[in-house]
């Protein structure tokens, strides 16, 4: 990569204090850097361990534990079917007269907490309003939890939910960012309502956040720019819509009182101990009396990570004095649960003749929807997580704003507000490259971050209090790599006249967990026969987490993955963890296991040493047994098992226990590339390849790393070209299931090409970074671009749509007559 020879102006200059502070050497075990050549299980394509089960249907979810209860109710939810106003009358009385109907719960039911809480599944204390009650008087958007049924069977608790009579005062309802902000709009919270206010909030203009920061000083870049002849300032504009989740399995929850009275909730959540921490401060009840259980989960994607029907279930329960399972529908999901927050993002740029960055201006308005779960912390990972790309650039500005309208609740979601950010990043890269007539990989080449580089733009909202070393960076074989599968050099364009062929780019990064915010736990015990029992309180939701703890902790062990037992999270046997979300779980459990697996070790080998009469120091654990350096002989982990729980001279159980937490989060990098051919009669398009290379440091399984490559670019490819959601004028949704949504199928999806570049980070486990979200970042941008390049003309709006192609080439076509 080439850098800019002024350096003073180009890169920022850093303390000596800051040096010290984010050393390049890191105090890694010697175990942790291990060349392919003598590793054992990481880095092996080991089949996932729930894949033959999840397809042969024996992989048992929530809703299978229901045989389990004889007498378990079935739970409905009275849903509001207005946007914005007062419940006024409640009339539930045909219901309850209702044969089968054994409960019905409003806001006014003793068994109903009425203390505010936030429904995002994040640390303590959550870096999101409390602004949420279970049932809800005071209603905000169509689908607000109003009244919930427990009955015989889910019929009949669908009936009497329809029979429940809700009368409203009705008030205005504000569908949009900027008309929500307008001092006149219709207010829809009350700020004196509202516990755990957030940075900039006002309320009474609808704004639930606002944040900003700066490195440098962007507005003196912008000052000489506009009095210079060699720099160039560009500005661009940039919106995303909804997008859904679309888990196959919907949400849903059991919830019983066991044999001692506590509340059990059996239930399909990302975040087991801060759903257990939320029902303890909602219901006063003692943590220790609540046991969550976690099952198999049928996918997360973040729509998991929130607290959202577990409450209302334990209120049924309560009422109806039986166990309840409570399952959302389709069209719940859609309307009433989470969602991608819809955004408007404008950049704003100053980069010299030469193509090196001199200020970059991200401001983004983002769309929290009715209430305000993760939306000030997923507005900041708009600007955070891309920007830190072009760090170099010595002027960066950032500012994100989280506005309240009456429609769904947006949440957490895959990515977390980098897709937005990376959108209107690398769209508006492209515009400058073709501003200057430049190669847009050439433009990224000059300005990229690398490895060694202090990354002050990540923490540019903080301060430098999240300023981070890179240590591991293998973005510029990430673009070398894709550049050549893609053959960005060798497009031969079609025959017809009207057919354009082209190839766009965008850069990706992410993070590997939240820094100083995560925290993993990890049990390891070994059994007679050699095998082991790992527990985490991670929480497994479909990529293969399981998979690659028990590869981690057999890697150390000596132990084949397949001895590796990996039990579900149970808040009542496994060890505390945050839970599956920010991309933490390889990073940051993984090293939880890896400790504990290194203490387990340490006991392995020195029962080992007893049979083997050598010294423990002289030991090593592979394939399956312990071998003596000195003398070539060997006994089985089954011996050991059996010799250290039944030996003559010293008894004990092999087992090891650690946590973990970091105030590192290491970034992957990743390089998009799309291939595509545009009608220039039509704006159809044809996307004849999905290039992806990802640097997530040591891959410790290949096979999950390229089926979380496949999914991601799927949900991208989703995002950059289904339909969203649509609402009438009253902000009724009109989105109601998959076959309203648009998302693609199978047949519709393009072909995937997925490229690992392997580097080192040396604060993971054996060198890993995270993987799961990155490569969600890149098909909006990286396909707006090859349009770009194929026909000259920007869609800056999602979705990308052939009728808003043909639209901007006819725009195009009037200009130039």
């Amino acid at each position: 990569m080439s850098k800019p020879d002024d350096a003073g102006s180009s890169e920022r200059q850093h303390t000596a204090a800051a040096e010290s502070e984010h050393p390049m050497e890191w105090d890694e075990a010697p175990n942790n850097r291990k060349p392919a050549s003598d590793r054992q299980t990481i880095s092996e394509r080991e089949e996932k361990d729930d894949a033959r089960k999840i397809v042969t249907g024996e992989s048992k979810y929530t809703a299978d534990y229901a045989k389990h209860f004889p007498d378990l109710a079935a739970g409905s939810v009275l849903r509001s079917d207005i946007a914005h106003g007062r419940v006024t009358e409640i009339d539930a009385s045909a219901a309850e007269e209702m044969e089968g109907v054994y409960a019905v719960v409003t806001p006014d039911s003793e068994e109903v907490p009425d203390k505010p809480y936030t429904s995002s599944g994040q640390p303590y204390p959550e870096p999101s309003p409390w602004d949420l009650h279970v049932l809800r008087r005071e209603v905000n958007y169509v689908g607000d939890p109003i009244a919930a049924v427990a009955a015989v069977d889910g019929d009949t608790a669908d009936r009497a939910t329809r029979a429940i009579e809700v009368s409203y005062e009705e008030e205005e309802g504000v569908f949009d960012t900027a008309a929500a902000t307008n001092p006149d709009a219709p207010q829809i919270h009350d700020p004196d309502n509202i516990e755990n206010h957030q940075p900039g909030a006002d309320y009474e203009r609808n704004i639930e956040s606002h944040i900003e920061g700066e490195i440098g000083d962007v507005a003196g870049a912008f000052e000489a720019a506009a009095d210079s002849d060699d720099r160039i300032v560009t500005e661009t504009e940039w919106e995303l819509p909804y997008q859904s989740h679309c888990v196959p399995e919907p949400h849903t929850t059991i919830a019983h009182r066991d044999e001692d009275a506590r509340y059990h909730l059996i239930t399909s959540t990302q975040v087991p101990y801060h759903t257990r921490r939320q029902l303890s401060h909602l219901f006063d009840v003692p943590i220790r009396d609540i046991r969550v259980s976690k099952p198999r989960i049928g996918a997360g994607f973040g729509a998991k990570q929130s607290m959202l029907i577990e409450p209302i279930t334990i209120a049924l329960m309560e009422a109806a004095g039986r166990p309840v399972k409570l399952e959302t529908t389709r069209r719940e999901q859609f309307y009433a649960l989470r969602s991608r927050r819809p955004a408007r993002v404008r950049m704003r740029s100053v980069v010299t003749d030469e193509g090196d960055v001199e200020a970059l201006d991200l401001s983004a308005v983002t769309n929290s929807g009715a209430y305000g779960p993760h939306g000030m912390t997923v507005g900041s990972s708009v600007g955070s997580k891309p920007l830190p790309l072009y760090t170099h650039a010595p002027n960066i500005r950032f500012e994100a704003t989280a506005v309240h309208t009456n429609l769904p609740v947006a949440g957490a979601i895959r990515g977390y507000g980098a897709p937005q950010g990376h959108f209107a990043l690398e769209g508006h890269m492209d515009e400058v490259a073709h501003e200057l007539d430049m190669d847009p990989l050439e433009l990224r080449a000059r300005n990229r971050i690398e490895e060694g580089d202090i990354d002050d733009a990540s923490g540019v909202l903080s301060g430098g209090e999240h300023t981070r070393r890179i240590r591991s960076c293998g973005l510029g074989e990430c673009i070398d790599r894709g550049k050549e599968a893609i053959g960005w050099d060798e497009v031969e364009q079609p025959d017809e006249e009207h057919l354009h062929r082209a190839c766009g780019v965008a850069l990706t990064a992410q993070k590997s967990g939240v820094a100083g915010d995560e925290l993993g736990a990890a049990h390891i015990k070994m059994n007679e026969d050699g095998s082991f029992i790992l527990q985490t309180g991670a929480v497994d939701i479909g990529p293969g987490a399981d998979t690659a703890m028990a590869q981690i902790a057999g890697e150390v062990l000596g132990a084949p993955p397949e001895d590796v037992l990996v039990q579900p999270s149970d808040t009542d046997v496994s060890p505390f963890d945050y839970g599956a979300y920010a991309s933490s779980t390889t990073y940051v459990t993984g090293q939880a296991v890896k400790k504990a697996a290194e203490k387990a070790r340490t006991q392995l080998l020195e029962f080992a040493a007893k049979l083997l009469d050598e010294p423990p120091e002289t030991l090593e654990a592979r394939d399956g047994a312990v071998h003596a350096e000195r003398t070539g002989e060997s006994v089985t982990l089954e011996e050991v098992g059996y010799g250290s729980i039944y030996g003559d001279d010293e008894r004990a159980q092999v087992m090891g226990e650690a946590s973990h937490s970091t105030d590192e989060s290491p970034p992957p990098f990743g390089a998009q590339f799309v291939d595509v051919t545009v009608d220039d009669r039509t704006g159809e398009f044809e996307i004849h390849d999905l290039v992806y290379a990802v640097d997530c440091g040591v891959a410790i399984n290949p096979d999950l790393v390229e089926g979380q490559i496949e999914g991601a670019l799927h949900m991208s490819y989703e995002l950059a070209v289904s339909s969203g959601y649509s609402f009438d004028e009253d902000g009724t949704p009109e989105t109601l299931g998959f076959r309203d949504y648009g998302m693609p199928t199978a047949d519709d999806q393009p072909p995937i090409e997925s490229i690992i570049v392997e580097t080192h980070e040396p604060t993971g486990p054996f060198g890993a970074k995270s993987v799961a979200e990155i490569p969600v970042n890149g098909v909006p941008p990286a396909l707006s671009n090859a349009i770009r390049n194929a026909v000259d003309v920007r869609v800056s709006d999602l979705p990308i749509t052939a009728e808003k192609i043909e639209a901007k080439l006819d725009t195009a076509d009037e200009a130039a007559d």
